[in-house]
């Protein structure tokens, strides 16, 4: 049995990855923001974190006793650049420098397709702000002495996950449904082929276990 630990706890991928480890014997530590999301996630041990607001001090208390850590928190589409960054890039490099404080060597980074690359000039500032902060998390957690794994999922849907994927350093633009970045991540936790790689994933053919001892 091991204790995850999940930044941005509430999240829809997080929602569904709690019971994937459940099922399995692990403790999902859901760290939310507000103690009142705890009735969302049955399973789940809850620590309060708010991503904005924390040290890395806060982020390494939240991690105590954790085994690993899984990256999950996003600003979310609310319009507003600055949240990008203190989510995004902020809370990354907070939960990586208390992971690595702690000796938490796991750490799972859910990040976004194709953000190696400058979006176009006509994508506005708020998608910029985006991209750049999940390229630079990146860049940081490649550079840690985590044993890190980069998941790039294409665009979320909330359909039925179909347990088959598509997965690759890059891959073609489409979609994946939350469901399956929840089991990737749930699979990827077990899986030590998958340290230091870093893959886009969208839905495919491929059974999940099988695409990761692929890659």
């Amino acid at each position: 049995m091991s204790d995850i630990a999940i930044v941005g706890g509430h999240g829809h991928v997080a929602r569904l990855l709690i019971p994937l480890l459940t099922e399995r014997g692990d403790l999902p530590v859901a760290l939310v923001r507000n103690p009142d999301h705890e009735a969302d996630l049955p399973g789940a041990a809850i620590r309060l974190l708010d991503i904005e607001a924390s040290t890395v001090d806060d982020f390494a208390t939240a991690f105590t006793d954790c085994d690993a850590v899984v990256f999950a928190a996003g600003g979310g589409p609310d319009g507003k650049i600055e949240r990008k960054k203190s989510v995004d890039l902020e809370g990354s490099l907070k939960s990586i420098e208390a992971a690595e404080r702690l000796g938490i060597k796991r750490f799972i980074q859910v990040s976004a397709m194709g953000v190696d690359s400058d979006p176009g000039e006509d994508a506005g500032e708020v998608w910029e702000a985006y991209v750049h902060a999940k390229r630079d998390a990146d860049t940081a957690l490649r550079a840690s002495s985590l044993d890190w794994t980069i998941i790039r999922p294409g665009a979320l849907t909330d359909d039925d996950g179909t347990g088959r994927v598509t997965v690759a350093e890059t891959t073609d633009r489409a979609e994946i449904p939350r469901a399956d970045v929840a089991a990737l991540i749930a699979a990827a936790l077990v899986d030590d082929h998958t340290i230091g790689k870093q893959f886009e994933a969208i839905s495919g053919d491929t059974p999940i276990a099988e695409a990761l001892a692929n890659l």
